[in-house]
């Protein structure tokens, strides 16, 4: 069945899931204080999980990418994945992580159907990645990061979020990881949330000035596949690895748009940075609403708006990134 299309043209083969707001990080830009709960209504259960999949899956949804917070806390992570893999329709399984968890259970997840990977990895300096996230697990993501690479994924993708003053003269040294490695390092401008002005004021920098010093060095853009994310991928005869920039502010950055979220207390999201949600939990209690499930989906999506307001401020319903898996 062909993808979901919007009153723009857009279609939507790529649906980003999330599974938690928990995170067992502390990072500057999302939870410099970490995640605190709030006592609101229990994440979706694997049952839940199952219907939504399947309600997607017959609206053209192909690909899957499971996000948080840091879905990695999930302990029913494992059955989720398999589930997910094994409704008819799905074709690619991708995951956002920070890593910390890779060592111990990727390999069990790429078995479990885990088809791509995206791991946070905001420096290539021990330290400073310290700084960034609260905690001092380098050694562990990047050690996980070299197991991924062995196990046969359709892509490892690493991402960094570009900060003033902190990362953004690292260029030289991404060059040099990539130089051996079949691997994706996307480089993520900054966005404003409900609760970052002041840091995102002070770190800021657009990802145009990045992507001017990678076409400088002779990389050159790749064409982009019709369930890809939202980079703009570039390549290098020279090196084995990728380099993806991601620059919400840039101009029709929403035209491109080919997916849909739904957070993870099963709440439609049209938009990252969308003033609304849709309410699809109720249908997910029993088989028997699949039909109902599917219209809420395909009749909603004519409220998708034609792009996002960050460059007029407007953050939207979004307090932190972690709230809706980015």
């Amino acid at each position: 069945m062909a993808a979901l299309v919007d009153r723009f043209g857009r279609s939507f083969p790529y649906l980003r899931l999330s599974l938690t707001e928990a995170c067992n990080y502390r990072c500057s830009y999302c939870l410099p204080d970490g995640y605190h709960a709030d006592g609101r209504p229990r994440f979706l259960e694997l049952d839940e999980i199952r219907r939504l999949v399947r309600g997607f899956a017959a609206v053209g949804m192909s690909k899957i990418r499971l996000t948080g917070g840091e879905p990695t806390l999930r302990k029913d992570l494992l059955d989720i994945m398999s589930t997910v893999a094994a409704v008819p329709g799905i074709r690619r399984i991708a995951i956002t992580t920070n890593g910390t968890h890779l060592p111990r259970h990727v390999a069990a997840w790429r078995e479990a159907g885990l088809t791509a990977l995206n791991v946070s990895l905001d420096s290539l300096d021990p330290e400073r990645f310290r700084e960034i996230t609260g905690h001092d697990r380098f050694a562990e993501v990047t050690e996980g990061v070299e197991m991924a690479l062995g196990l046969g994924f359709d892509s490892v993708k690493l991402n960094a979020v570009l900060l003033r003053g902190r990362n953004d003269d690292e260029l030289p040294g991404w060059f040099e990881y990539l130089r051996g490695r079949d691997v994706a390092v996307r480089f993520i401008e900054l966005m404003r949330t409900g609760d970052n002005l002041e840091f995102f004021e002070r770190h800021h920098v657009r990802a145009e000035a990045l992507e001017e010093q990678i076409a400088a060095a002779g990389w050159t853009q790749r064409p982009r596949a019709p369930d890809a994310g939202p980079a703009r991928e570039y390549s290098h005869p020279d090196y084995k690895g990728r380099i993806g920039i991601i620059a919400p502010y840039s101009k029709d950055f929403c035209a491109g748009c080919n997916r849909l979220r739904v957070t993870a207390r099963g709440d439609l999201r049209l938009c990252l940075f969308g003033d609304f949600g849709i309410g699809l939990r109720h249908l997910l209690q029993s088989d028997d609403d699949f039909d109902a499930l599917v219209a809420r989906i395909t009749t909603q999506l004519g409220l998708k708006a034609a792009g996002h307001g960050l460059h007029q401020g407007e953050t939207g319903l979004t307090p932190h990134l972690a709230s809706i898996g980015g």
